[in-house]
């Protein structure tokens, strides 16, 4: 009986070894794959960052003179270095309406909106927008900072890497890896962009006097008709002379039977 229990002992040892045994060759294992945790950063690598703000505006006012204003508008332009992104005009019955997209540097954003409002009364439509990103990209540069730290871990561990699998499995990581830093510095940029300068939008338009709206649309009808007449006659002469030989066959068939009717009668 004692030596059954000797045995028993011996195998269970024998086992726990050997589940240790696979316990730690498991653990080697995740140490060697491309998944390998990053280690925390150091205070070292934080940094601080300004506010992050986006501002826009959109305008819409009246004026007697649509170049003097325009004229202003550009020297505002100018003098706070900025660029027009979009010049629209149009003209309907009421008013005759220009539409300008305008971006300058942000730091210019007020003074430009200071030097373009001198002269107007009141605004039809006035809307000021700053919207804070700061949070937004500060994650963004966050996300970006551990994605290269990653890229990196994965260099050093495609240096050690000896067997075939193993390379080809860490440079598609890499290559995915890559592709997400890639996308993330376009956020950044894009998000960059639109902090740095800012988008206004300015709609100014003079209103048409009835009486001369009445007399420009009446003549231009009238002038319209005309012309619309004339058109017309032209076509139907120019009808006529494309279908000339019928027209002379018919006149020749006409003749020929009032001559027979003629020789009946006689």
């Amino acid at each position: 009986m004692r030596y059954i229990f000797c045995f028993l002992f011996f195998a269970l040892t024998l086992s726990g070894c050997e589940k240790k045994a696979g316990s730690a060759y498991v653990s080697e294992d995740k140490i060697m794959s491309v998944n390998t945790p990053m280690p925390s950063g150091s205070s070292s690598d934080e940094m601080v960052i300004p506010q992050k703000i986006i501002k826009q505006g959109n305008l819409k006012f009246e004026t007697d003179d649509l170049e003097s204003t325009f004229d202003q508008i550009q020297t505002a332009i100018k003098a706070n270095k900025g660029s027009v992104q979009n010049d629209y005009q149009e003209k309907n019955y009421n008013n005759i309406t220009r539409n300008l997209t305008v971006r300058v540097p942000s730091q210019n954003f007020d003074s430009f909106l200071q030097a373009i409002s001198k002269g107007v009364a009141y605004f039809d439509e006035k809307n000021i927008s700053s919207q804070n990103v700061t949070e937004e990209y500060i994650d963004l540069n966050s996300r970006l900072n551990t994605k290269r730290k990653l890229e990196a871990r994965y260099l050093e561990i495609l240096q050690k890497a000896t067997k075939i699998s193993e390379i080809l499995e860490i440079e598609k990581q890499i290559s995915t890896i890559r592709e997400e830093i890639e996308a993330k510095e376009g956020q950044l940029k894009y998000l960059e962009s639109r902090v740095s300068e800012s988008v206004i939008t300015i709609e100014f338009y003079k209103t048409i006097a009835q009486k001369e709206g009445v007399k420009i649309s009446y003549g231009s009808k009238i002038w319209n008709a005309i012309k619309s007449g004339f058109f017309s006659l032209s076509d139907f002469l120019i009808s006529i002379v494309s279908v000339w030989p019928f027209i002379i066959l018919f006149v020749v068939l006409v003749y020929f039977i009032r001559k027979r009717f003629k020789r009946k009668k006689a």
